[in-house]
């Protein structure tokens, strides 16, 4: 699986944060840091944080296959 953020369309809101915090963490006021290469047992907490993104930023790709 990869994960990737468009950071320009990000505007923390950290929904993210709540819903996977062992993924994404929000440090200081804009910066997100987050796992662009999580194991598949993460798929459920990626996918709560993908849905629960106010501005949709969060895109979850199979590793390889380059498809959502």
């Amino acid at each position: 699986m990869r994960v990737s953020v468009d950071l320009n369309r990000c505007q923390a809101y950290a929904q993210c944060c709540y819903a996977a915090p062992d993924h994404f963490v929000l440090h200081g006021a804009e910066a997100l840091h987050y796992d662009p290469a999580p194991t598949a047992a993460a798929r459920d907490a990626i996918e709560r944080a993908r849905v629960a993104c106010p501005v949709q930023a969060i895109l979850v790709e199979d590793a390889g296959s380059g498809r959502p």
